[in-house]
Parts: structure tokens; sequence; C-alpha cells
């Protein structure tokens, strides 16, 4: 069963694209329905981090208002980091599902118990990945992950009762 459910952000959690204004701040945008899933599996009573090589205050309000525990970013090796939480948190990588879009997401997603890629994710990391989502990054992939562990561990149930 998944406990620690890990992101990636641009590409991911994001269209990937970043917007820059004309003073110099990022602007990232979010899919609310990815991040009612993330709430929801927080709720369940369950792990999740952000594992990214970008830096972003955006990044840690978000993460924030999703209740996500574990926020690691500037990360260059991602699967490094993965493995520091997973001992950290007693866990073995069949408890662990990710998802990533691009070549610096390819050992994480090797690693962990079950890997997702967005529709619009890099061809190389398309070969290592579980499930190819039919959702693009930042357009419900991370949703669909979500309701896919759900069903699959048999959660969803206790998934849906969080809302009725």
């Amino acid at each position: 069963m998944i406990e620690l459910l890990v992101f990636d952000v641009d590409g991911c959690l994001t269209n990937g694209k970043i917007t820059y204004t004309q003073k110099g701040d990022e602007i990232k945008s979010f899919d609310v329905k990815d991040g009612l899933a993330i709430s929801s599996w927080v709720r369940l009573g369950k792990k999740a981090a952000i594992i990214t090589g970008r830096k972003s205050k955006i990044v840690e309000r978000r993460a924030k208002e999703l209740g996500i525990s574990y926020l690691f970013q500037g990360v260059k090796n991602k699967f490094a980091t993965l493995e520091a939480l997973r001992m950290k948190l007693g866990l073995e990588f069949e408890q662990i599902a990710a998802i990533g879009d691009d070549l610096n997401d390819y050992r994480m997603l090797e690693a962990v118990g079950k890997s997702y890629m967005p529709a619009d994710g890099s061809r190389y990391v398309k070969e290592v990945c579980d499930s190819v989502l039919h959702n693009r990054g930042g357009n419900g992939a991370v949703r669909e992950m979500i309701e896919d562990i759900v069903i699959r561990d048999g959660l969803e149930e206790e998934f849906l009762k969080i809302w009725k």
C-alpha cells in the first residue's frame, strides 16, 4: 500500500511554464483539482512530499496550503533526497509513489514502487514509468495519479467519505 506521494513541481503540479513579471517576480499556476486531491490524501492520514530542482516562495506557499509536510527545493539529486526521506520515515520504496516529467526525475521514478508521468513528459522518462497519465502536467495529472492509487489500494470509500 502506498504511504507517501512525491511530487515534482514544474511540469507536474504546474504546466512547466515559468512566467516573470516586469519586476522579476515569478508566476506559477496550479490546478485546483490537483490540490483538492492532495489535501484529501493528507486527510486520509497519508504523507506527501515535494522534491523540486527549483526554489520558489510560491511552491512553499502551495505546499503549506495543501498540508504537504515535506518540502525539498533546489535539489540537484532527487533520488538522494528521496532516499534520505524514505529512511527518515521508515518506508520501503514499494510504499512510495512519485510523479515526474523530465530527466532529473529519472532515478527517483525508477526507484519507487509506483511511478507516474504526465501525458506531456519526456519520452525518456516514459521508459521507467509504470503509468503515463492521460492529463498533462498542471492540468489534472496529479489528480489522476491520486485517484488511481486510491482505487488501486482500496481506499476509494474512505477517500469519498471525506466529502460526504
